[in-house]
């Protein structure tokens, strides 16, 4: 949205409006396939739901002091900062799954936080996690407070539960959902309320999503979870790119930095355009392993048929 001219603040509140009724459709189909672990998603929502307050009110802050330029200069820094460290991580955990042969390997801290008996501990059983309740918090309140910043709290949130709590990256992917609603419907109420959120932005998106999570959600059943990782970790690393380069035109507006119209504009074009090719090159790798993945199972089905 940025990319298209929507301003900062009005797109993470948009896009944290038409996400949670788009994340309870995601849920209840993904539920539906055993992949929700429906009491770490309500778990981590409460920390979350605090993130989000605390994040709207950062951005009010950072309004009021620097006026849009400096909201828009914030949400793309933390874009990149964000996206360029975990993005980083998570590449380099796909590729050395994808080397082991694809087998799903718990984190190494994870493992090591799972044995600190730290009342109370709690146990999930969709996940095969008991830990305790203090380590979920910290990844929900970040997952909640750069929901309310960057509108991409998925993107800490999922990685989170992977690393740290221990959850498979199918799991935490369709457990995200869950929060995702929680904390979107409260973000929601405080956003509309201050009056950021463009509902025709909200419908728009809200009408393409809905197909898009329905595909998604089928196509979890055939992807292999380490391609899961290495789509996140794909688009995360080229949006951080696309933002990158939108962060010269916010310097020049608060006055911080020099540079001509001329480049800005180039600078603004491929930032855009680098933004579409991360949507493309996500949606090309799941619909590729998707169609794979249906493809080995007929020939499976038939070859047991024959048999």
């Amino acid at each position: 949205m940025m990319s298209l001219g929507v301003p900062g603040a009005v797109a993470v509140a948009s896009n944290m409006c038409h996400k949670f009724p788009k994340a309870l459709v995601g849920a209840l189909k993904r539920f539906k396939y055993g992949q929700v672990d429906l009491k770490l998603g309500l778990v981590m929502a409460v920390s979350a739901g605090v993130g989000v307050q605390v994040g709207i009110q950062l951005q009010h802050f950072i309004l009021a002091t620097w006026g849009q330029a400096g909201s828009d200069l914030y949400v793309s820094l933390s874009f990149v900062a964000v996206l360029v460290t975990v993005g980083g991580y998570v590449l380099k955990d796909a590729l050395a799954t994808s080397r082991a042969g694809g087998e799903e390997k718990p984190a190494a801290l994870a493992l090591r936080l799972q044995k600190i008996e730290l009342w109370p501990m709690l146990t999930f059983k969709t996940s095969g996690i008991r830990i305790s309740l203090w380590f979920t918090i910290p990844v929900g309140f970040a997952t909640g407070m750069l929901a309310a910043t960057i509108a991409v709290g998925g993107f800490i949130g999922v990685p989170g539960m992977i690393y740290v709590i221990g959850a498979s990256g199918l799991v935490a992917s369709a457990t995200e959902l869950v929060i995702a609603f929680v904390m979107g419907f409260f973000g929601s109420v405080n956003w509309a309320i201050h009056g950021m959120i463009d509902i025709r932005l909200v419908l728009i998106i809200l009408a393409g999503s809905l197909f898009g999570v329905q595909l998604g959600a089928i196509g979890t059943t055939y992807v292999k979870e380490h391609m899961i990782k290495f789509v996140m970790a794909t688009i995360m690393l080229i949006v951080a790119v696309s933002r990158g380069l939108a962060v010269p035109k916010y310097l020049v507006k608060l006055g911080l930095m020099e540079m001509g119209d001329a480049t800005l504009e180039v600078l603004t074009q491929v930032s855009f355009y680098s933004m579409c090719f991360a949507l493309l090159v996500g949606a090309f790798i799941i619909l590729g392993n998707m169609w794979k993945g249906k493809r080995e199972e007929a020939a499976e089905i038939a070859a047991a048929s024959r048999a």
